[in-house]
């Protein structure tokens, strides 16, 4: 919400790119919060420049992931565990066995 997740998804993708042959992309889940409330709780406005994700099948296509959400009193926040609730038919199918994958989290308290 107020970029620090953000912040480290660019220094990953910075690393992943200082290497031959990777090329990272960056994509934004669909939030589920309200402008109205993004507002009273005084959260910054999104880089356009980062793409929502079209839908989890598109991770079919990657090659590898690195996942960064914020943490919420103690667990990711809705809209990374909404996403993950989505990716059943791709597990179903197999679509991802084999593929590298990580988190990363910033959290506070």
């Amino acid at each position: 919400m107020y970029g620090h997740v953000e912040g480290l998804a660019r220094w990953m993708k910075r690393g992943a790119d200082s290497m031959d042959g990777v090329e990272a992309e960056l994509y934004r889940v669909l939030k589920t919060l309200l402008e109205e409330v993004l507002a009273k709780m005084r959260a910054p406005p999104k880089d356009d420049s980062i793409p929502v994700i079209g839908s989890p099948a598109d991770l079919a296509g990657g090659d590898g992931f690195l996942f960064g959400f914020p943490m919420r009193y103690g667990c990711k926040a809705a809209q990374m565990k909404a996403f993950f609730d989505s990716t059943g038919q791709l597990w179903r199918e197999q679509k991802l066995v084999g593929k590298p994958a990580g988190f990363f989290v910033s959290t506070e308290t």
